[in-house]
């Protein structure tokens, strides 16, 4: 079955993030008096925030897993780190090659949507910024982690992306992303095809790992995959 659907994650996707995700993160948590590798942080890179930072508190504060409180004051901190950051960054821009990617799967007639474990507020700010919003011809659509009941690993995005564009069957979707749990979401929602990229939070080994389909280093490698499909 053709691929018809492509659901690219963001940061570390499709965006540069040199590691900009987790400082936020471990600064938002320093902020309220914790501190944790980097290495556990990006294990958690590509859920729902809220969902990573109870994770977070899971395994290095447990006595404080369940404070509701602190867990919205850290998210808050996080989504406000992260505006400033991406409202200010020089650097930020799209990775190589993933504009002329999307160009040529829109000759294909091939529908593309952006997902993300970041609210809507962080997407904005960053769709905004590369140009990526309502004014580009080559997104469909973008849905991110508060617009669904549940996020990464649930399939509820892709799921509502499929509604919302029209896709019958989750065969004729390919999922990319760069972490585990882009992976999972789409196992979860029976996508034919799950590319991960090296791109981002995780390393070769480390994605081979979760069992996706292809790994790729660079978004030109998808339109062979897609070619085949």
């Amino acid at each position: 079955m053709s691929v018809q659907l492509v659901v690219f994650d963001i940061a570390g996707t499709t965006v540069r993030d040199n590691g900009s995700v987790a400082g936020a993160f471990l600064s938002a948590f320093q902020d309220f008096g914790f501190t944790m590798p980097v290495d556990e942080i990006k294990k958690v890179m590509g859920f729902r925030k809220m969902d990573a930072i109870v994770l977070l508190l899971e395994k290095f504060a447990p006595e404080r897993k369940d404070d509701d409180i602190l867990i919205d004051r850290i998210h808050i901190r996080f989504i406000d780190k992260m505006i400033e950051f991406y409202r200010n960054d020089d650097t930020l821009a799209p990775f190589p090659n993933a504009e002329a990617v999307f160009s040529a799967l829109k000759a294909q007639g091939i529908k593309i949507a952006l997902n993300t474990g970041f609210t809507r507020s962080i997407t904005d700010t960053i769709l905004h910024r590369l140009r990526w919003d309502e004014r580009s011809p080559l997104i469909d659509r973008v849905i991110c982690s508060d617009e669904v009941a549940h996020g990464r690993p649930h399939p509820d995005m892709i799921k509502t992306l499929m509604d919302e564009l029209s896709i019958v069957s989750p065969e004729e979707v390919l999922k990319v992303g760069d972490t585990e749990v882009d992976v999972e979401e789409g196992r979860n929602a029976a996508c034919g095809t799950v590319v991960s990229v090296t791109t981002g939070a995780y390393t070769r080994e480390q994605l081979a790992y979760y069992g996706p389909d292809f790994i790729i280093d660079d978004l030109q490698e998808l339109l062979p995959i897609i070619e085949n499909a």
